[in-house]
């Protein structure tokens, strides 16, 4: 997770516990609306990765209020204070290291089956 997270602040040049809320919420947002094995096999490979899905979730109401989907991922991102542009260079780079734990074919099918995550790869 610390290589991640690490990964995340330099490259889309966001604070460290912003990245880790961030990569939580992404993680989650992909558990419940990716293809799950292969999203797990991706979240297997990342140390504390169901440490930050938990703590992502752990909003209650407000989480619930926001609904499902990408609309709602990006909501939540936003209210980390992170721009289009972050969010943007955010997801590359999760793809990215994605496709280095897990290969770029299962990285491809989580995309592709993950509604409205093509846009940004």
């Amino acid at each position: 997770m610390d290589e991640l997270i690490g990964r995340l602040a330099s490259k889309a040049g966001i604070d460290s516990v912003v990245a880790e809320k961030t990569i939580g919420i992404v993680l989650g947002f992909l558990r419940n609306e990716g293809p799950s094995d292969k999203v797990q096999a991706l979240i297997d490979q990342i140390p504390g990765a169901e440490a930050a899905i938990a703590a992502s979730s752990s909003n209650g109401g407000f989480a619930r209020l926001l609904g499902g989907g990408l609309m709602a991922v990006g909501t939540r991102l936003m209210a980390l204070g992170l721009g289009m542009n972050e969010i943007q260079n955010v997801a590359r780079e999760l793809f990215r290291f994605g496709r280095d734990k897990i290969g770029a074919d299962q990285m491809s099918e989580i995309i592709s089956g993950t509604p409205g995550l093509s846009q940004f790869a």
